[in-house]
């Protein structure tokens, strides 16, 4: 009698096909390689000064934050869901931080008390969706405005200023004796991180498979709610993580702080490759799209382009990268 090994439904997400060196070279990630190569190139036009290794190290302050925001966005996109909180997450938490600091308590209590806001945020987000079955889509718009609200009601229209020097460090501060900002060792090490839950975890291997085919996931026994209010834990403690490097990178804190994030964060991560229906993607190609986006910025501000024409450039690049990945695919499976 044939014994059968069973398979679970996220194994069976997919199915192997014989190496082919034109789709290895295909790949979504080799194409943001070339990118940022093309626009390193096009930014030493414009600068001479752009290619100077201080420069390009100093570059990564500006863009860490949407960085830590699109590591869990890119497995919420990828379960087939959306978090458009995830700024107002941010200025949320580091509202409490600051208020926290204006009345005297230590500033790294406050930071961990925002660290559980927004969690909380997240987790939240998560209940709502999976409890009350709404969209996520409409539950985070919703609580995008919530979230944004609670900020001002918290702090209103007077900066708290003052931080001590110890934390801004985190912010503002390089490895000893390198011009490796610390922002930028933050961000690398929660990459790593979450490429390995996504990419090396049964966790991560749900996370595909609910994208794919939530029913299925169901009827398999996976836990498909409490995976989908995990990630918005993440997304949640990620979003109070950059509330923290931000706050200390400005030594400031305003309600207006990380205002429209979310596109430039949504856009990192379906710029990487990242359906935006859900099921596929990679972690790599996320952090990539970070750069190569971080970089775009860096030239534009080096040629004083203003910020309404950089919003322009992010809604058409958000746009362009949900169109051409079905023209990438289509040659894949050739």
């Amino acid at each position: 009698m044939e014994s059968h090994t069973p398979v679970s439904t996220a194994d069976r997400i997919k199915t192997q096909r014989p190496f082919s060196l034109s789709r290895f070279f295909l790949r979504w990630e080799w194409l943001m390689i070339v990118l940022i190569a093309i626009v390193g190139v096009i930014n030493t036009r414009i600068s001479p000064y752009f290619l100077n290794v201080v420069n390009l190290f100093d570059m990564t302050f500006n863009f860490m934050e949407k960085g830590l925001m699109a590591l869990p966005m890119t497995m919420i996109i990828i379960s087939g869901n959306i978090d458009l909180s995830v700024a107002s997450a941010l200025a949320m938490s580091a509202a409490t931080m600051a208020l926290l600091f204006k009345h005297g308590v230590s500033i790294w209590i406050g930071a961990g008390i925002a660290l559980g806001i927004g969690i909380f945020g997240g987790w939240l987000n998560g209940k709502i969706i999976t409890r009350i079955q709404l969209p996520a889509l409409a539950v985070t718009l919703g609580t995008y405005a919530l979230y944004r609200g609670m900020a001002f009601v918290m702090l209103g229209d007077i900066p708290v200023k003052g931080y001590p020097a110890a934390f801004t460090y985190i912010g503002q501060g390089y490895i000893a004796g390198t011009p490796v900002p610390v922002p930028l060792i933050i961000f690398l090490i929660a990459a790593v991180l979450f490429g390995l839950l996504l990419h090396k975890t049964s966790f991560g291997r749900k996370v595909y498979a609910i994208g794919n085919n939530e029913d299925a996931c169901r009827y398999a026994g996976v836990d498909v709610e409490r995976v989908k209010v995990i990630l918005y834990m993440l997304s949640g403690a990620m979003a109070a993580l950059a509330a923290i490097v931000m706050a200390a990178r400005f030594g400031s804190t305003r309600t207006d702080i990380a205002t429209g994030y979310e596109l430039h964060v949504i856009t990192a991560v379906v710029l990487g490759g990242t359906d935006i229906f859900g099921g596929r993607g990679t972690m790599l190609g996320t952090i990539l799209s970070v750069f190569l986006l971080g970089i775009i910025e860096w030239g534009m501000s080096l040629k004083m382009i203003p910020g309404q024409v950089q919003q322009i450039v992010s809604g058409s690049v958000l746009i362009l990268a949900i169109l051409l990945p079905n023209v990438l695919g289509k040659m894949m499976k050739r």
